[in-house]
């Protein structure tokens, strides 16, 4: 009995963190799919790379292997997502913020692995803001793109701000000698709370002026808040 829970002291919060992270945003990724009626294969590819995108160009840039590639878990996560979504499609649909959550909570969850991996190579805390954030937006960036809709980091409130000021705290924390998982609960909870003020108080950073539109143009951010 000893010897077959012995793997359980080998997991670490972070990696809890990233399948919890590789699910809610897979949910978010085929719940937006499933809105623009995309078929099944087409729901799981805009699922997936929501989920992975944005750890895979981080994974790159460090130069490591893309850390999907040593473990199928992520397909499956994906699977349990389109699961997940096609059984409880009604509630979802009929609930208010359900992408708004998904996405927030995925978003946190992905800054805290995309920090702590970076720290874990040595690299310096610019460094480790900057693949926080790519690890956190990336997948949603390359999701938006797939369905034909403006990427939510150019227009959502505090989208990417949310990522970089996580980071930071991250950062800082780490510095003072904060242990670990308090830093991880830490960070998560600055940039789900960053991401629920600045959507609640409408808080954006100045856009570049350009050439007026009419007020139906609004943030789907905010727009998803209705579904």
């Amino acid at each position: 009995m000893i010897t077959s829970l012995a793997f359980l002291d080998e997991i670490r919060l972070v990696d809890v963190i990233e399948v919890l992270g590789t699910i809610t945003f897979a949910i978010s990724g085929v719940r937006l799919a499933s809105a623009k009626k995309i078929d099944w294969f087409g729901a799981f590819v805009v699922g997936f790379v929501t989920a992975v995108g944005g750890g895979t160009v981080r994974d790159l840039l460090l130069s490591v292997t893309p850390f999907w590639l040593h473990n199928s878990l992520y397909l499956w996560c994906t699977i349990f997502a389109m699961v997940f979504v096609n059984f409880f499609r009604k509630y979802l649909v009929h609930l208010n913020n359900t992408f708004f959550w998904f996405d927030t909570f995925g978003l946190s969850l992905f800054v805290v692995v995309g920090v702590e991996k970076t720290l874990m190579l040595g690299y310096p805390a610019w460094v480790i803001i900057i693949m926080g954030t790519v690890t956190g937006v990336l997948g949603s960036v390359i999701r938006d793109i797939l369905i034909n809709e403006i990427p939510l980091v150019f227009t959502a409130e505090l989208y990417a701000v949310a990522c970089v000021i996580g980071g930071a705290v991250f950062c800082a924390l780490d510095h003072m000698g904060v242990n670990i998982t308090a830093n991880e609960i830490i960070t998560a909870s600055t940039v789900v709370l960053i991401r629920v003020v600045a959507t609640k108080y409408n808080i954006h950073l100045p856009a570049l002026k350009g050439e007026e539109k009419d007020d139906g143009d609004n943030t789907r951010s905010q727009e998803s808040l209705k579904r």
